[in-house]
């Protein structure tokens, strides 16, 4: 009967001593899903996750990893005092027209679960974006010879047939002036 108790004590205290735990007993995120609402497009947009210690020791956010490449994150790297607060900052790339959900998974060290946010809202249409003129001439560095150029005929407007570009000579090669 002595074996038998000493075992389950035994047992108990093992057990509590190795048993981790878990994100909720030591951290609150105010927010877990934030929506951003309508962000216009090609405009990145930040959603900040206020993240408070409510353990007796010191916090540390391991990683904030997201499940996308569409999402950045960044986070405070440096341990939080109990009763403290940190922050996880999900940057969205708005890319693509339309709705999205994006999840982003958290770690604390020292807690053997992982604690899942998300931000989410509707990416629409930039009506004010401008839409640039694609280049007509590469830039050359300066100290880059130019060896050819070729210049196509332009249309006129009595004309919808485009003059035949000029045969270019043939190119000469540069060598380099020795010191």
């Amino acid at each position: 009967m002595k074996k038998l108790l000493f075992s389950i004590v035994a047992l108990t205290l093992t057990t509590g001593i190795f048993a981790q735990k878990k994100s909720d007993d030591v951290a609150k995120i105010k927010t877990e899903t934030i929506d951003l609402g309508k962000i216009k497009q090609d405009n990145p947009t930040p959603a900040i996750f206020d993240v408070t210690n409510i353990g007796t020791e010191d916090l540390l956010i391991e990683q904030a990893n997201p499940t996308c490449g569409c999402t950045i994150s960044d986070y405070t790297k440096d341990k939080i005092a109990p009763g403290k607060t940190g922050y996880i900052k999900a940057t969205y790339n708005a890319k693509n027209i339309g709705m999205f959900e994006k999840h982003l998974t958290v770690k604390f060290a020292g807690c053997d679960d992982m604690k899942s946010i998300t931000i989410k809202g509707e990416v629409i249409k930039n009506e004010d974006a401008a839409v640039a003129p694609a280049p007509t001439e590469s830039p050359v560095a300066e100290s880059a010879p130019v060896v050819d150029k070729v210049v196509p005929a332009k249309a006129t407007a009595t004309s919808s047939k485009v003059a035949p570009a000029k045969k270019a000579p043939a190119k000469k090669k540069v060598t380099p002036a020795k010191p």
